[in-house]
């Protein structure tokens, strides 16, 4: 009797040292950023989960000026922006903090016009006008002239912009600030602009709703969010004085380029790229991951999930109207993994 007593005992301190295993062995990893990037990230966690049962990646889709602030305030452990960190953030960094591009999109010209069917045409002065609210008709000059044959009515732009700290506004300001002096000194290039005009919506998803609620507005918003919502979306003329509509051979073609140049930071912008085929306002977005971790299990998987984004994950990208990395900079990247301690 003493010994089936005993023998219970040792099974139930079995059954329980197997659960408190377990729960070692599961690591819970908490991000917040860009909504950019969100519809392949949202995949790729959960693709990561399905092939590791123990660790789960939330990420909150917030706005890349969110996920910058709480990655500084350490209440997750990595973000993800569609713009780089300024240098003056990095400093406010506890461990100095890497970036590692993700993907490759692109920023378009999305509207609403009543009667207007199929792809509008627009020059970096007509957009670079519309936002600074000195082009305020769809029947003005600057918008008709590149649109020969098309009948646009009378009606007030309705400007629409992201409300949050975005990293989609902040390649948009890019361009803009590239193409136009009057806009860099008025409004300048960040996640946050005081905006000349316009409604503001909070992330892809509020503009893109706005956009479709608002007769005559017109707005930006990061491509895949174009294509899901339907939306109709212009061609916008390059630097060669090309009308190119965004899409995965543009936006590769803007990045070709770059992919021979790019810094060891990774930080760098390739809006208004050199190239007849290369779509104006493409983009890397980044996750920010801190150079150091206190707990290896998390910076173990860290690691392991980078080096499968840059490798099996990549396959997913075409699908959701992303643009693969270059191999460039993914040999680069894989090498900067190992800067992670």
């Amino acid at each position: 009797m003493r010994i089936v007593k005993i023998l219970s005992v040792l099974a139930v301190l079995l059954v329980i040292g197997t659960v408190a295993a377990g729960a070692a062995g599961q690591v819970l990893l908490n991000a917040a950023g860009a909504t950019f990037p969100y519809p392949i990230y949202s995949k790729w966690f959960d693709q990561y989960h399905q092939a590791h049962s123990n660790v789960q990646i939330n990420y909150q889709s917030i706005g890349s000026g969110g996920g910058i602030r709480q990655l500084l305030d350490k209440t997750v452990d990595f973000g993800a922006s569609d713009g780089p960190m300024t240098d003056e953030q990095l400093k406010q960094a506890s461990v100095p903090i890497l970036h590692f591009p993700t993907v490759l999109g692109a920023a378009i010209p999305t509207y609403n016009v009543p009667g207007v069917q199929g792809d509008l045409n627009f020059t970096p002065e007509a957009l670079a006008g519309i936002f600074l609210g000195k082009v305020s008709k769809w029947n003005d000059p600057a918008i008709t002239s590149a649109n020969p044959g098309v009948k646009l009515p009378n009606d007030d732009i309705v400007v629409v912009h992201r409300s949050d700290g975005s990293g989609t506004t902040y390649i948009w300001t890019d361009y803009l600030s590239k193409v136009s002096p009057e806009w860099k000194q008025k409004a300048g290039m960040a996640t946050s602009v005081n905006w000349p005009v316009g409604l503001g919506g909070k992330g892809n998803e509020g503009v893109s709703a706005l956009i479709q609620q608002t007769p005559g507005s017109l707005g930006y918003i990061e491509l895949i969010y174009a294509v899901q919502n339907h939306l109709p979306y212009g061609k916008v003329k390059n630097s060669s004085g090309v009308f190119v509509k965004a899409d995965l051979a543009s936006v590769s073609a803007a990045a070709a380029a770059a992919a021979k140049f790019i810094p060891d930071d990774f930080r760098v912008s390739i809006t208004n790229p050199e190239g007849k085929a290369a779509y104006p306002i493409s983009s890397f977005t980044w996750l920010l991951i801190p150079s150091k971790f206190s707990d290896t299990a998390k910076r173990d998987v860290v690691k392991d999930f980078l080096k499968w984004m840059l490798t099996d994950g990549q396959n997913d990208c075409e699908a959701l109207a992303y643009a693969k990395l270059p191999k460039e900079v993914v040999v680069k990247e894989t090498k900067a993994i190992d800067k992670i301690q």
